[in-house]
Formats: C-alpha cells, sequence, structure tokens
C-alpha cells in the first residue's frame, strides 16, 4: 500500500499535543505541577497569616480561590505551552525537515518513509504501538517519535487501521 500525504504544521502539533497528553511522564509532571502549586499557596497564606499576625482565614480565602482557578485552568496553559515551544522550534528550523511532501509505503515487511530529505525504513517489530486521533494514525517506532499518516490520504481508515494492526500482531 502505497501513501502519499503532505505532512503539515497541524498534523506535527497534534502528533506531539497527542503525545504529551499520553505520556506517563508528561502526565505526572501536570498532575505534580497542578497540585504542588496550590499547596504552596496555602502554605504561603500561613506564612503570611504568622509574619502580620492577622487570622489565617484572611489569607487562606484568597489563596485558595487562586488555588482552584489554577487547578482548573493549569492543564490548557501546559498543554498550550507545549504546542507553542513546538511551533518555536518548527519556526527556528530545529524539525528537521518534518513538515512537507512523504510518500510512505506499507507492506507486509514494514515501513518506508519517504520524504524531500531522507528515507527512514522500519519492521513492524519496530513500530512499538498504534495510536490514532480523529484525523491521524501515529505509528510509534520509539517512545517519542512516530510516523504521522494523516488519515485523510487514505481512501478507508478503518480498513487502513486493520491491515496495520494485523501486521502488528503478526510480528
Amino acid at each position: 500500500m502505497q501513501i502519499e500525504f503532505n505532512l503539515t504544521e497541524e498534523d506535527y502539533l497534534s502528533f506531539n499535543l497527542q503525545h504529551v497528553k499520553h505520556s506517563k511522564t508528561a502526565t505526572r509532571s501536570l498532575r505534580l505541577q497542578q497540585i504542588l502549586v496550590p499547596v504552596i499557596y496555602i502554605f504561603l497564606a500561613y506564612i503570611f497569616s504568622v509574619i502580620v499576625n492577622t487570622p489565617f482565614l484572611f489569607f487562606l480565602i484568597p489563596f485558595l480561590l487562586i488555588s482552584i482557578v489554577w487547578i482548573i485552568f493549569y492543564p490548557k496553559f501546559f498543554y498550550g505551552s507545549v504546542m507553542r515551544n513546538v511551533k518555536k522550534m518548527l519556526r527556528e528550523g530545529k524539525a528537521g525537515g518534518i513538515i512537507g511532501k512523504y510518500t510512505m509505503t506499507l507492506s507486509d515487511e514494514g515501513i518506508i518513509q519517504t520524504s524531500t530529505t531522507e528515507e527512514k525504513k522500519a519492521s513492524w517489530p519496530a513500530i512499538l504501538s498504534l495510536q490514532e486521533d480523529e484525523e491521524r494514525f501515529y505509528l510509534y517506532n520509539s517512545a517519542m517519535s512516530a510516523y504521522i499518516i494523516p488519515k485523510r490520504a487514505l481512501k478507508n481508515s478503518n480498513e487502513t487501521r486493520e491491515w496495520i494492526q494485523g501486521r502488528l500482531n503478526n510480528r
């Protein structure tokens, strides 16, 4: 099966967002930051109440409100920060020709992906997992990289998914 597509910035950004949302390390970091900052705020409320010799509740209420806002909105900020950093790297040219025209050949032996700058090959045992979102398949070949296949380039994404899963199951 041969697939020709143009990998866009949006495709690459979606891959990074998909990866961060499903990464145990990134999720752990997000949760830690989401909880640790409010704990620090509450501790600061106590410190301020002792320093100023004011009832703890006087400082607790505003710091608690700030903590609640932080817990609710921090994930959006966290994922937005990831996206901004990826966009910056793409614009600085640190993406190594990721965006552009690709030809991908899927065979019983594996994958051959050709772009204007390189050719990559991987056998099916080298593919760790298949993940997907609404618009793309991600064939992970390491913990942090994947072959991205936009579903818009496929005639039938369900058949392609089943075909790929068949190859992954027969490794």
